[in-house]
């Protein structure tokens, strides 16, 4: 898997969570969903990703593209 799915994945679950714990916990938890939008947009204008950061040590997305380096996949 690519660090670039890795992220999306990660993100989606993220904010699928925040939802779930809004619905049923508190509505405090939709700041989860604004922290996780506001550093995908932060990483689209920097290049700087802190959940690429926090994958490559975890060991995913050996082989592939990042979603914050400007490569397609496989270059």
């Amino acid at each position: 898997m690519s660090i670039e799915n890795a992220i999306r994945i990660m993100a989606g679950t993220m904010v699928l969570i925040s939802v779930a714990l809004t619905h049923w916990v508190s509505e405090w938890w939709l700041l989860l969903t604004c922290f996780v939008g506001v550093n995908l947009i932060q990483s689209a204008f920097t290049g700087f990703c802190p959940a690429e950061n926090i994958l490559k040590k975890l060991g995913v997305g050996g082989g592939g593209g990042t979603c914050c380096s400007g490569k397609p996949p496989g270059n």
